[in-house]
């Protein structure tokens, strides 16, 4: 049983309309799933968004709050709607509409992690699905949404980055041919989940870091963009895909030894949007 469904850190200050959250960084693998799995350890961690918690660790010291799931991926996905059952997995699901997500076994409690691998033995029952999505993701998005209409209340507006990673190798054939492959992709499910205006100040930040930025391909957003991009209401939000080669050695799941420096380059580009949400009257006091 997992202990929390998130880990919240709250700035000093709040200074920014701005909330980042990591739905898949975590990695709090209950043994009883474990045993149950007929992967291994190493296996089940491949869907796993391995160390983005730690990238974006510094966000409260620019005035943002962070959101980070305690829950890994491969147990329960808080990038899916609750009712996003699989009834290949779950025992008493009407198998519902087509659904890209929940035929590929990726629903919200996934039947399979990267490359397709089946995680379990048998069926689960309807009941311990609805227990992991009531003690897990009603907590998480419940949190989220406070999160959000606290910046709405205070600023006027609430901006979510939504904090991923992505296999280097989803990105063989995004680009022209021959040409590099991007580093960053940024996903506003082409349009609808975030002003252009602030779309452009994200991809401008990653840029002038001196990273390669994709818009929506192969990734413009799932449930979270979909469901939280609302910017007609002033609610806007953008997924962040980071290659993982940047970062880490996908074949051990380990930091390799650029971590550090990608994590410094990364806090540059965090203050930067964090700057996106801040009031004028904020940013001169700030300067």
């Amino acid at each position: 049983m997992l202990k929390s469904a998130y880990h919240l850190t709250r700035p000093t200050t709040r200074t920014t309309s701005v909330v980042f959250a990591s739905p898949h960084s975590g990695r709090d693998y209950p043994e009883s799933f474990l045993h149950r799995s007929v992967l291994n350890e190493h296996e089940v961690r491949s869907s796993e968004d391995a160390y983005v918690d730690l990238l974006f660790a510094n966000v409260p010291e620019h005035g943002a709050p962070f959101l980070t799931a305690c829950a890994p991926r491969a147990y329960l996905d808080l990038n899916r709607g609750a009712d996003e059952l699989d009834s290949a997995l779950i025992e008493g699901v009407r198998r519902s509409a087509h659904n890209p997500r929940i035929a590929s076994g990726l629903g919200v409690i996934p039947r399979v992690v990267a490359n397709g691998r089946q995680i379990y033995r048998g069926k689960l029952t309807l009941i311990e699905a609805h227990q992991r999505i009531a003690n897990h993701w009603r907590p998480y998005h419940d949190q989220l949404q406070t999160l959000l209409d606290e910046s709405a209340n205070a600023f006027g507006e609430a901006i979510l980055i939504d904090c991923h990673s992505m296999p280097h190798e989803a990105l063989e054939n995004i680009g022209p041919p021959g040409g590099a492959r991007p580093d960053i992709v940024l996903g506003d499910r082409f349009g609808a989940a975030a002003a252009g205006s602030i779309m452009e100040r994200v991809e401008a930040a990653f840029a002038s870091a001196g990273l390669r930025v994709a818009r929506n391909m192969p990734f413009a957003g799932a449930f979270i963009t979909q469901h939280y991009g609302r910017p007609a209401r002033q609610q806007h939000a953008i997924q962040i895909e980071i290659d993982r080669a940047l970062y880490m050695d996908e074949q051990t799941l380990k930091p390799h030894d650029g971590f550090e420096a990608f994590k410094t380059l990364l806090n540059g580009i965090i203050a930067e949007l964090a700057e996106i949400g801040r009031k004028a009257d904020q940013r001169v006091a700030a300067e």
